[in-house]
């Protein structure tokens, strides 16, 4: 990605800041078991203003009335470490590829930031995170209370992980891009997944499919441990064990999306092991899917999460009705929450540098945040009868249906970035012919 968008981000945060210093900071690295770790994943607010992807890495913005800057802190080259974990850019490199105003090691952060607290009004760090890299400001904030010398030093602690993520909400055309870059992946995955599964393999096979194509094309990695759930493990929400047999005359929900320079992707689709919906299947299906499409109708600039929610339980609730799996008068149903037992979950949720992007739904007053052009997200309705459930005819329990695809809220209304996976019965069934 172009440095100067990192740069327009870190200038367009600088200008939210009042008086004070801001502090962002790398992920760590984790643990996997004893000495052996997890692959490196940086920091998704860091990410977002930085492009830098290493680890032990701190950025600090510092804002007053005289002067606004930026500070990369990074880890020093060091032939003996970078032996074992690789190359380090250092300090010298960094300098000259990123267009931040001071880069320094970072063994130098606590002496630095000291002096950079003195005379500052504001602090401003995640507010909710146990890292230590944190507490040696908030105990610099509290020395500096008792130094007589310093006139003046932060006693306004503000939570900089809520500015950043509402940056986040509004997609450039760069991560655009990039999310389609990731779903064109994860299409080709789902697609062979339909002309692969057959009746005896394992859900896990299935998996590795996914997970070979996203490597193969150039994903980092899954987005989120792919879910491939057969028959009534479908309607575990967040199947990822894996291990069952797909059995013939079921469903596979497969709930896959591959991350791609840094962003996600996140897509369910839901077909038959046989290739073939059943009667019952394709009548299940068929509803969810009209409700899918139409609360897609609905997304344009102005409306609010809450109306596609609100619209995506009434028509799931009429649909099972008509279906005679819920008996009763839809809205009643709903306002005694009984739908909540085949359709327990959001229409959708933020996504793009994470698949879950913790961005807000709603602004300081609590009042629900208007869409607007360049938000992505995704909508996911879905239904989901256990088998053992004997309230409702038995031709439908034992399945679970998701529909997942990710869409971009435009000036004219919206654009379903993964409009291109099969997901209606004739394209599902002819994607799927042995």
């Amino acid at each position: 990605m172009n440095d100067m968008i990192y740069k327009k981000r870190r200038d367009q945060l600088l200008e939210i800041l009042d008086d004070g210093v801001a502090i962002v900071i790398s992920a760590e690295q984790t643990i996997r078991s004893n000495d052996t770790e997890y692959p490196y994943r940086q920091s998704s607010d860091l990410y977002y203003l930085s492009g830098f992807e290493e680890d032990n890495a701190i950025l600090l913005f510092l804002k007053s009335a005289k002067v606004s800057k930026t500070l990369l802190f990074v880890q020093p080259k060091d032939e003996a470490m970078e032996l074992w974990t690789g190359k380090r850019l250092g300090i010298d490199a960094a300098g000259k590829r990123f267009d931040v105003n001071e880069v320094h090691g970072i063994e130098s952060y606590a002496e630095i930031l000291k002096e950079l607290l003195k005379e500052r009004t504001h602090l401003y760090l995640d507010l909710f995170s146990g890292d230590p890299r944190y507490d040696v400001a908030k105990g610099h904030c509290k020395s500096l209370i008792d130094d007589r010398s310093c006139k003046k030093s932060p006693r306004h602690y503000i939570d900089i992980s809520e500015q950043i993520r509402t940056m986040r909400l509004i997609k450039d055309e760069h991560e655009i891009a990039l999310i389609r870059s990731a779903l064109a992946i994860t299409e080709m995955a789902h697609h062979d997944a339909m002309r692969q599964v057959r009746a005896g393999m394992k859900e896990y096979s299935v998996q590795a499919g996914f997970e070979y194509i996203f490597k193969h094309n150039g994903a980092y990695s899954d987005a989120y441990t792919t879910i491939v759930a057969g028959g009534n493990n479908a309607n575990t929400l967040h199947y990822i064990s894996n291990r069952d047999t797909l059995v013939e005359g079921s469903l596979v929900l497969i709930d896959a999306g591959c991350e791609y320079g840094m962003y996600a992707s996140d897509i369910t689709r839901t077909f038959p092991v046989s290739g073939n919906f059943s009667q019952s299947q394709r009548e299940l299906y068929e509803m969810i899917l009209d409700v899918q499409l139409r609360i897609i109708t609905e997304i344009r600039p102005g409306i609010v999460k809450k109306h596609l929610q609100e619209c995506s339980e009434l028509w799931l609730c009429e649909g099972l009705v008509e279906l005679g799996i819920m008996r009763g008068e839809p809205k009643a149903l709903i306002e005694a929450k009984s739908h909540k037992k085949y359709f327990p979950h959001g229409i959708g949720h933020w996504m793009g540098i994470d698949v879950h992007d913790p961005s807000p739904y709603v602004d300081e007053k609590g009042d629900e945040l208007l869409f607007q052009a360049g938000m992505v997200l995704t909508i996911e309705p879905g239904i989901y009868i256990r088998e053992d459930d004997g309230e409702v005819p038995e031709r439908y329990r034992g399945i679970g249906i998701r529909i997942e695809d990710d869409i971009l809220v435009t000036e004219a209304g919206c654009e379903n970035l993964s409009i291109g996976i099969a997901k209606t019965v004739d394209e599902i069934e002819v994607m799927c012919v042995r």
